[in-house]
């Protein structure tokens, strides 16, 4: 069954929207219950304070990314310039015309107007010039090349960490990446309050998630890295933390199968802790794969089938100790996932 955290670490940071790629997204118990936290010892004696509380993230990618490529409508039929120029999604645009693009603006302006152009490209490890023929939209009487780029990305997962004295904040547990799964590389980026309004529960064969809506106002960090085991940053100086818990890190090495729980905000817009069992513990990986985890708790899975794209990041709690980040679930069970470490994650920021 869930149980609301204690009091001071009722949690109110709200929010979704769109997820990144993979799923964002216990305790041999003493006589204190499976949420207790190991709370003999002062904030003082503590870094790190106890997360699950979803955030929206807003990043800006360090490239101008092809995400589409349509026809236009001319005066002689369907064409699509940028599929002629063997533009495929996926490639990044670095250049046109022998000047630098760095955003979606110098893609829109550089080619406005043009009755031909060079487009500098990187596919994978390789560069390409490509030759592209804007054409005329008969509807808007435009030039078109007939291509989606996108500059930077959204979506909304958990919070699993904070390291109050550092100011810094670690989340996810695994990358944002590109459709070809490719750690996508940033410019920064800011978390903000978001919203949670709905659930789609997850099925065998279909994942689950949370939705929701950024709060924009409410910038409550900045992103520096995005990586393997995560996305990492600093808090903003007018972020509240006086609700968070101070919670002692758990070592890899202290974790066993068996009881466990984590942490998340599925409803209600509060931050509750939900009974799993941790079933395999693999040490010696260096991804987001060291624990293979499996919701019991009947309460979750009435709400969201187990574990939601959303979630990830949602910390992992054993004997009191965060000990990890709930970071994928498996398709054809959504009640069962991985989890990463939280070596691996605080080795990263």
């Amino acid at each position: 069954m869930h149980r609301k955290p204690n009091a001071a670490q009722n949690i109110y940071m709200l929010g979704i929207r769109k997820t990144f790629g993979k799923l964002f997204a216990t305790i041999a118990v003493a006589a204190c219950g499976v949420c207790a936290l190991s709370g003999s010892a002062s904030a003082k004696e503590y870094d790190l304070y106890l997360g699950g509380f979803p955030a929206g993230f807003m990043l800006d990618t360090a490239t101008v990314e092809v995400v589409g490529i349509f026809e236009v409508m001319t005066e002689s039929g369907l064409k699509s310039p940028a599929k002629d120029a063997g533009m495929r999604t996926g490639d990044i645009i670095v250049g046109i015309n022998g000047k630098e693009v760095t955003s979606s603006e110098d893609v829109t302006e550089m080619l406005s107007g043009l009755k031909r152009a060079e487009i500098r490209v990187l596919r994978g490890e390789e560069e390409m010039t490509l030759d592209l023929i804007p054409v005329r939209d008969m509807t808007s009487g435009k030039t078109r090349a007939g291509v989606l780029v996108r500059d930077s990305l959204s979506g909304v997962g958990t919070v699993t960490y904070i390291d109050r004295a550092a100011g810094k904040f670690g989340s996810l547990g695994h990358p944002v990446t590109d459709a070809e799964g490719n750690i996508t590389r940033i410019n920064g980026g800011t978390l903000y309050k978001c919203v949670i309004y709905d659930v789609k529960r997850g099925v065998r064969g279909t994942p689950g998630e949370l939705k929701g809506a950024f709060e924009n106002s409410r910038e409550i960090g900045s992103i520096a890295i995005n990586a393997g085991s995560g996305v990492f940053g600093s808090l903003s100086e007018n972020c509240d933390l006086s609700g968070l818990t101070p919670i002692e890190k758990g070592s890899i090495s202290e974790v066993t199968p068996g009881k466990a729980v984590i942490y998340s905000t599925v409803g209600a817009n509060h931050t509750e802790c939900y009974d799993i069992s941790i079933v395999k513990v693999d040490k010696y990986n260096r991804e987001n794969k060291n624990y293979v985890i499996k919701v019991n708790d009947p309460d979750l899975i009435a709400v969201t089938g187990g574990i939601v794209q959303g979630m990830s990041g949602s910390p992992i709690v054993q004997n009191g100790k965060l000990v990890g980040a709930v970071t994928h679930v498996f398709i054809n069970d959504p009640t069962r996932g991985y989890g990463i470490s939280i070596d691996n994650m605080l080795d990263t920021y």
